[in-house]
């Protein structure tokens, strides 16, 4: 039997995770075909790598804490796959906690493949939310961020969802570099700035599983809610 291309060959996915085993293999197995998976484990002390590992995904270890330090380790995984193993046109990034619908993936994976779009952000606030998927203080929070980066820098976002999708020398062209809960807001203030042709799609959220390491305590909203104010004020 002839193998079945693979239409999304082209594209890597990141999943950042941190102490994730009862929700990584769901993740993982509901993904569709693509050219590689990345998870980067963020200092895990139970087998979010190893069960990682054995569905397949290639794992990379970040030992600094923070969100954002673990996508740029999956970044700096894909320029090492894209210089020395296969091309990369996309790079698609995902939560490990199984709150992303991730078999939606190809809708905003696709309109980049397609040339249509540069960067494409799936939007949870336009989206069939399940009760109790995003606490009242990230509903404000996204509105929040979302209000300032429109009066700030003109750009028209709905969301700083997580499942997004951006092409390969976008991303390297606008330079990411935080390393904990300004990554989201940081990729669009400066895909606006880079004048990145930009686009939502509205994405089904669900409960994650297991207790949210930023929304679910106060310190953590505290500590996200003042990065993305800081990044805000920052990048103005």
């Amino acid at each position: 039997m002839s193998k079945q291309p693979n239409q999304f060959e082209s594209a890597v996915v990141v999943i950042p995770a941190l102490n994730e085993e009862r929700s990584i293999g769901l993740v993982l197995k509901d993904l569709p075909r693509v050219g590689r998976v990345i998870v980067v484990d963020n200092g895990s002390h139970d087998t979010t790598a190893e069960i990682a590992r054995e569905l397949g995904a290639t794992v990379v270890f970040e030992p600094q804490r923070g969100y954002g330090a673990a996508c740029l380790a999956g970044l700096r995984e894909t320029i090492r796959i894209c210089e020395n193993e296969q091309p990369v046109e996309v790079v698609a990034f995902v939560d490990a906690d199984y709150s992303d619908h991730v078999h939606l993936l190809p809708l905003v994976i696709q309109p980049i493949l397609d040339d249509k779009f540069d960067f494409v952000i799936g939007s949870r606030m336009t989206g069939e939310r399940e009760r109790g998927a995003m606490p009242p203080q990230a509903v404000i929070g996204n509105r929040l961020a979302c209000f300032f980066m429109r009066m700030f820098f003109g750009a028209r976002y709905t969301d700083l969802g997580p499942m997004r999708a951006i092409r390969h020398t976008s991303l390297q062209q606008i330079g990411m570099v935080d390393q904990n809960f300004g990554w989201t807001i940081e990729m669009q203030i400066k895909a606006k700035k880079h004048q990145l042709r930009t686009t939502e799609i509205s994405v089904p959220y669900r409960r994650r599983v297991g207790v949210s390491k930023i929304s679910g305590t106060i310190s953590g909203t505290l500590k996200a809610g003042t990065k993305i104010l800081y990044s805000i004020w920052h990048y103005r």
